[in-house]
This record gives structure tokens, sequence and C-alpha cells, in this order.
């Protein structure tokens, strides 16, 4: 299980970072009266999805430290 743990963890960071990135390049900004606003065309399942798998990595690592 603590093979299977750290796995997921590291692939749930590294999805993580890859999408994370991703999204933030397909956001747009313009200008609207001085001020800098953003608008995101991204889909951001896939970073919400890295996260989830991420945390259950490190869930799985923490149960079966503690055993």
């Amino acid at each position: 299980m603590k093979v299977f743990g750290t796995i997921l963890t590291v692939l749930g960071l590294i999805g993580t970072i890859l999408f994370g990135i991703q999204a933030a390049n397909n956001s747009e900004t313009f200008s609207l009266l001085g001020i800098d606003v953003a608008v995101s065309e991204a889909n951001w399942t896939p970073v919400i999805v890295s996260g989830v798998v991420t945390v259950i990595g490190i869930l799985i690592l923490l149960i079966n430290k503690g055993k």
C-alpha cells in the first residue's frame, strides 16, 4: 500500500502542476476602467481531480504509517 500511496501522490502532484499551468495559460486578461480583469476559459476539472488524487495518496501514506 505504501508504493500505491506514493504513486498516487506523485502522479497527483505532477497532474496538478501540469494542468494548473495549462489552465492558467488559457485565461485572458483585459483592462476595464484601468483595472486588469482576467477571464478564464480553462477547464479546471483536471486540476481538481489531480488535487483529489494527491490528497488520497497522502491519506494512504498516513494511514499506512500509523500501522
